[in-house]
């Protein structure tokens, strides 16, 4: 049985020396295998003691710092159809560059002579307002002549009245002489009477002095009614007086009224004045807006209307002029568990979307093709996204950004952080603690110094 049994091919080829067996089967090479699996062990284990910079990873994409270099829709104000487009899609324009014309399409506004007609009914009103002005200036020159008529008047009555009163006085005076020279003419009628019966004069003594009473009370009596007469004169004075007070009165009160109407409709003249002047500037503002100019240098981009004789809305997008010069920005949008990590002037690596690069994200130094930056806003109020926006600019220090860059390029920012070792950080994520979870401690003698 034992002649039925093959021998193995190692002990054949040993025994007649079968260098063949050599080539085709090495039997008698040694396996490093387990060389360098330790190896590799040593070199992972050595590995995990490289320093490591922590980041936080964050998506963004191109915009700008300042709202006014986005691009930027052209609204029409004004409601219209389309009469000539001076521009294309494509087109750089400068500032005030005309891009459209529009045509009216309100009724009120089809009048080509509504400026000059307006300018005409403003000089018509202009004109009626000066009407007024001069008019209450003469009102205010007839006030100022009837106040001095008025006080000349007076004056000339108080003169007269002076006088018929002391006229009065006079002939109260001649009164009061003729009623004494009447007493003394009625004693000696009197005594004249006892002496005629008595026998001691004669009848014609008697008369003449029956005569001079007469006389005296004729006298008396003219005196009398010479003094009512001057009283009376003395009265209608007063009541001229009077009269004429009331009568410069109603004349200036009539003169005020008159004032105070031109006053009146100077000033509502002057009203419908302003009112015309705010329509003559609103038709001639709207004139202006037929033709849509750019607000601010760009290249022409969306044009929604193309058209002739297109109808427009009021406040309708035209285009978008996309601003030629933009200070780039990228808006990055940071988790909220990481927002307390992220503060003004950090720096921050990115990746743009187009531009080769070589990333490591632990080792920033090692990288190739990417840019810097430095975090200048961090807002605080959250995302629709539901995290945070954070804007960062470029770091004038470091590596330009391309000029090529344009707005919504998609970018990849790297936040750098503290630099730790890589079995920190391992252990870091297997726990699942934030990066910088331990604050460095501070010697008490360097912050003393």
């Amino acid at each position: 049985m034992e002649n039925y049994l093959q021998p193995d091919i190692n002990t054949v080829a040993s025994k007649h020396n079968l260098e063949c067996a050599d080539h085709i089967y090495r039997i008698r090479r040694k396996n490093h295998i387990r060389r360098w699996l330790w190896g590799l062990l040593i070199l992972l284990f050595l590995s995990l003691f490289l320093p490591w910079t922590q980041n936080i990873q964050a998506d963004g994409k191109v915009t700008t710092l300042r709202q006014e270099q986005r691009p930027q829709e052209v609204n029409t104000i004004i409601a219209g159809t389309i009469a000539k487009w001076y521009v294309k899609e494509g087109d750089i324009v400068k500032a005030g560059d005309t891009l459209l014309q529009l045509s009216e399409v309100k009724v009120d506004y089809f009048d080509p002579k509504l400026l000059e007609r307006t300018a005409k009914q403003i000089e018509a009103k202009q004109l009626a307002s000066k009407g007024y002005a001069q008019k209450a200036g003469t009102a205010t020159s007839q006030e100022a002549a009837l106040e001095q008529g008025r006080k000349l008047k007076l004056q000339s009555l108080e003169n007269k009245i002076s006088q018929q009163q002391l006229k009065v006085n006079s002939d109260e005076a001649d009164v009061q002489a003729s009623q004494n020279e009447l007493t003394s003419y009625t004693r000696q009628l009197n005594a004249a009477k006892q002496m005629l019966d008595s026998g001691a004069i004669s009848l014609s003594d008697f008369e003449r002095r029956k005569i001079s009473y007469q006389n005296a009370v004729a006298k008396n009596r003219s005196a009398s009614n010479k003094l009512l007469q001057s009283q009376q004169e003395l009265g209608n004075l007063r009541i001229e007086q009077l009269a004429t007070v009331q009568d410069y009165t109603d004349k200036m009160a009539k003169a005020s009224g008159e004032k105070y109407s031109a006053l009146s409709s100077a000033a509502s003249t002057d009203a419908e004045i302003s009112k015309l002047e705010n329509q003559y500037a609103s038709y001639d503002a709207r004139r202006k807006l037929y033709f849509v100019t750019a607000p601010q240098g760009g290249q022409i981009n969306r044009a929604n209307k193309a058209g002739l004789g297109e109808f427009i809305k009021e406040g309708e997008l035209i285009a978008e002029i996309v601003p030629d010069r933009i200070e780039y920005a990228v808006e990055l949008f940071v988790n909220p568990m990481d927002l307390p990590l992220v503060n003004p002037g950090q720096r921050v690596r990115f990746v743009f979307d187009g531009y080769p690069a070589i990333l490591f994200s632990g080792w920033p130094k090692g990288s190739y093709g990417i840019f810097s930056g430095k975090v200048s806003i961090v807002e605080k109020s959250i995302h629709p996204n539901g995290k945070f926006r954070v804007l960062v600019t470029e770091d004038p220090s470091d590596r330009q950004w391309p000029p090529q860059l344009s707005m919504g390029t998609g970018a990849k920012g790297i936040m750098l952080l503290r630099d730790v070792r890589i079995y920190y950080e391992l252990w870091r994520n297997i726990n699942g603690f934030p990066p910088l979870y331990y604050k460095p401690v501070e010697d008490p003698k360097k912050s003393k110094g």
